[in-house]
């Protein structure tokens, strides 16, 4: 099941990384915010289940947020 569970985060932020990019394409600053949230929060579910996600400098949590899952 965890198999599973990590297979299923690694796509949901490949997908949304793909969105994110489309957004910034078309201007979209909208789409953009909304793709960033969605990648913080992936990474954080990820992060909280033990599961490593590869993530980009701009996505990495900042020491507030990190306050906030303990």
């Amino acid at each position: 099941m965890t198999a599973m569970f990590d297979q299923e985060l690694r796509e949901q932020l490949a997908r949304a990384r793909e969105e994110l990019a489309a957004a910034r394409a078309e201007g979209d600053a909208d789409g953009v915010q909304a793709y960033e949230g969605r990648i913080a929060g992936l990474l954080r579910l990820a992060a909280q289940h033990g599961i490593a996600l590869p993530h980009e400098a701009g996505e990495e949590r900042t020491g507030e947020e990190e306050q906030h899952l303990t």
